[in-house]
């Protein structure tokens, strides 16, 4: 009796905790349902104007139609809380150097990082300087934030594991998240001074011109067939440090393939070539990929000053002011890519113990202001930061070495809302005005019209340089004696370089050197790419030939053939020769797949792909190891690779002319040298166990896009990640595709013609797992499928009203 009485009361209490557990999931999937986005039904606010309608398609993707533009503002931010609000905390976080709040310790090397640049405080400077209008405008888009996020039924699911409630948006956080892209695409260049530096000091000027040209054979600028200076001759000696074996990693660096896999492409066809007549515009920015996509895609609605009905369609940046970053407006269609721009200047400040708390900059002896910043960190005691701050700048050390960190961020004028005037643009004129005196970080714009017309500026905040006969040496830390001036205030609009309405009818650019002629020393060097995409990307415009079409311009961001890695490929193939490979099966297996697996792309299936590549990256490793171990003491992020994007061409002219004196210690030849090269790739490719043949192009290049809170809590991958594709695309071609960075959109589009446009993305429009948009369009962006850019119809509608 009694064991039959332990067996009922276990039944029961299995059943218990089975029900018990049910409940608990049950809770958990209603708290998770409750925080989903309102879809239908009616939300009123005083601060509106008049009526407005957010309706969405199947894809989630909004029209947002009303009768003022700040009404829009408000909807806007209503949807962009509802849908994508961590991701727009994590990005203020970020900028103002809060994320330790959340993730705790951590995340206090970022915050001390950010928190040197006060970008709070200057936020709250630049909202008190705007006019009434354009203050509104944020305002009433942080008014739809919250509103937004207090209708949920539930906190969004992210702050119930991070334990943390959601904080307030505010009309200065919006500034906050384009200080973010700032540091996402300036962020490379303070240590990126910090190892020309070192170079500098570690070779002699010949060394110094040859390891480091400003130019090479790739480069595709848009005023010049190419680049004619000559190269630099090779010296007679290397420096000390060249091919040191002791700082060599003793496997190959994890994801050296994609540090220099910089971002964007973007093109523009003239009306001479298109069969419309209107121009045709497209972009793909290269940014790092995670859930949700940095972008939410929407089409706005609204009159505009003359009273015509305008439609705006693109992309917008949740939690930036409420503008299309990149789109179409009927007449005009504009498009971004990272120009790299050199705006900021490190300056060496001199100190003298007799002039204590005094440091010299290059207009004399100041004595630095300082500001007690507080860091708050989940766990622990907050942490005090001292920042000091110079007439150029915050103060960070480095090597010892104290410098003014002068960069155009930190300007009054850094940030504004110039933008929204490209959004009721007319002509092509209009929008480059438009765009030169827009407040964003330096980029390449690419705009067409209806009428068929195209041209290129730089868009936003650009340094005055003050002497352009000193060429590009602003690019490296400079002395405090002023020898090398730093820029002292911004470039003029009207001033921005322009290329419009080119004989060739299309522009091209990739994040190379724009520009061949004197115009390019407004614009200096702040890491330009290599060149190949740039050059490789503009032949395959131009192969379009005349009345091309949207589908056509759209698939040559697709293209993943290995023009730049074919000439590495045949330098590995003639080390493997007949003495190279005897006695070694492996080197023999490694020539083999060479040759028989390789189809002249960056294809999934291909291990001749990934092995001629690999290759690349163990010669920079065996040649640069000693430098980077130096370099790296300064910055964790600098390297030679961030100092000049150029080390291959410099290191393919080594390896085709062989002079003795580079020939690194160590080695009999350099065949020796890349025969180590090839077995250096061999133990990195096969250091799971699986055979030469097995290590394809698809196994290294597999996508790894998940959501933040997934590295936090890896329980949660499975539910928070997109599916582990196997991507084809690589740097170095237009289809640029790593594990976690790659095309963060794909848009093409004929202004006035937006029923044709196309476009795609590698997330869904909900940062919210489930929600049905969470992954949409993820396949057709692994796949290179285009879908329209015009929203579809009308699955649900949400109305606003006072």
């Amino acid at each position: 009796m009694a064991r039959r009485a332990w067996l009922i009361w276990g039944r029961r209490t299995l059943l218990l905790l089975a029900a018990l557990l049910v409940l608990a999931l049950l809770g958990v999937w209603l708290f998770l349902r409750a925080s989903l986005a309102q879809l239908d039904g009616k939300v009123t606010s005083p601060l509106l104007s008049s009526a407005v309608t957010v309706t969405r398609d199947a894809s989630g993707v909004p029209t947002i139609s009303g009768a003022r533009r700040l009404d829009l503002a408000y909807a806007t931010g209503y949807v962009h809380g509802q849908e994508r609000f961590f991701q727009m905390d994590l990005l203020r976080r970020s900028a103002a150097g809060e994320l330790a709040e959340l993730f705790g310790p951590k995340a206090l090397p970022l915050d001390r990082a950010h928190r040197l640049h006060r970008f709070r405080a200057r936020a709250a400077d630049i909202l008190a300087h705007m006019t009434l209008d354009q203050r509104q405008f944020v305002e009433r888009y942080a008014a739809g934030v919250n509103d937004g996020v207090n209708a949920l039924g539930a906190r969004p699911f992210e702050y119930a594991l991070t334990g943390a409630p959601p904080r307030p948006w505010t009309a200065a956080d919006s500034l906050l998240v384009v200080w973010a892209m700032y540091f996402d695409l300036q962020g490379n260049q303070e240590p990126r001074e910090l190892a020309r530096g070192w170079l500098a000091r570690h070779t002699t000027a010949e060394q110094r011109a040859f390891l480091m040209p400003e130019a090479s054979s790739w480069d595709a600028p848009l005023d010049a067939p190419g680049l004619a200076a000559a190269p630099a001759p090779v010296p007679a000696t290397a420096p000390g440090w060249w091919g040191r074996k002791d700082a060599l990693p003793p496997t190959q660096v994890a994801g050296i393939g994609f540090t220099d896999a910089v971002g964007s492409n973007n093109y523009a066809v003239a009306g001479t070539r298109t069969a419309s007549g209107a121009a045709i515009v497209s972009d793909d920015m290269h940014l790092g990929l995670q859930l949700p996509n940095i972008w939410y895609r929407l089409a706005l609605r609204f009159p505009d000053a003359a009273g015509a009905q305008r439609r705006v369609v693109g992309v917008s940046l949740p939690g930036a002011p409420p503008l299309v970053i990149v789109g179409s407006n009927g007449h005009v269609a504009w498009s971004f890519t990272n120009s790299y721009a050199d705006t900021l200047d490190l300056v060496r400040l001199d100190t003298d113990a007799s002039r204590a708390g005094q440091v010299r900059t290059p207009a004399g002896w100041e004595t630095p202001a300082e500001h007690l910043e507080t860091i708050l960190v989940k766990g622990q005691p907050a942490e005090r930061l001292v920042v000091r701050e110079t007439s150029l700048g915050p103060i960070r050390e480095a090597g010892g070495a104290l410098y003014a960190v002068h960069w155009v961020a930190h300007s009054p004028q850094a940030l504004n809302l110039e933008h929204l005037k490209l959004e009721t643009a007319t002509t092509l004129d209009e929008a480059l005005a438009a765009a030169a005196a827009d407040g964003i970080p330096a980029q390449n714009i690419l705009a067409g019209d209806d009428r068929g017309n195209i041209g290129w500026t730089v868009a936003g905040a650009l340094p005055q340089r003050g002497d352009a006969a000193r060429g590009l040496a602003v690019s490296f830390p400079l002395d405090a004696d002023g020898a090398v001036p730093s820029w002292q205030a911004l470039l003029a609009p009207g001033e921005h370089p322009r290329v419009v309405n080119p004989a060739g009818g299309q522009l091209v650019t990739a994040n190379s050197r724009q520009l061949a002629g004197a115009e390019a020393q407004l614009l200096g060097d702040g890491g330009f790419d290599l060149g190949a995409r740039a050059r490789q990307l503009g032949e395959g415009v131009r192969k379009l030939g005349d009345k091309t079409d949207v589908p056509a311009a759209f698939r040559a961001a697709l293209d993943d053939r290995a023009l730049y890695v074919e000439g590495w490929r045949e330098r590995a193939l003639a080390a493997l020769d007949e003495r190279g490979v005897a006695g070694h099966p492996a080197r023999a297996e490694f020539r083999r797949l060479l040759k028989e697996s390789w189809d002249g792309h960056a294809s999934t299936a291909s291990s001749g792909y990934r092995l001629a590549q690999q290759f690349r990256w163990s010669l920079y490793e065996l040649v640069f190891a000693g430098a980077n171990a130096e370099i790296e003491k300064l910055d964790p992020k600098a390297s030679v690779l961030g100092a000049t994007s150029r080390w291959g061409a410099v290191l393919a002219r080594l390896l085709d002319e062989r002079p003795a004196a580079w020939l690194p210690p160590g080695y009999a030849s350099w065949q020796d040298l890349q025969l180590a090269a090839i077995d250096r790739t061999i133990l990195d490719v096969t250091k799971d166990g699986s055979p030469l043949a097995q290590a394809t192009w698809g196994k290294r290049n597999t996508a790894a896009i998940a959501h933040p809170i997934s590295m936090a809590l890896p329980f949660l991958k499975r539910w928070l990640s997109a599916p582990p594709d196997q991507l084809p695309g690589d740097a170095n071609m237009p289809r640029v595709a790593g594990p976690k960075f790659g095309q963060s959109e794909r848009l093409t589009v004929s202004p006035g013609r937006e029923e044709e446009g196309l476009f795609d993305m590698p997330g869904g429009q909900s940062g919210h797992p489930l929600s049905p948009w969470f992954l949409r369009g993820h396949e057709d962006w692994v796949k290179g499928r285009p879908t329209p850019l015009l929203p579809g119809p009308t699955e649900h509608t949400l109305v606003f009203s006072r």
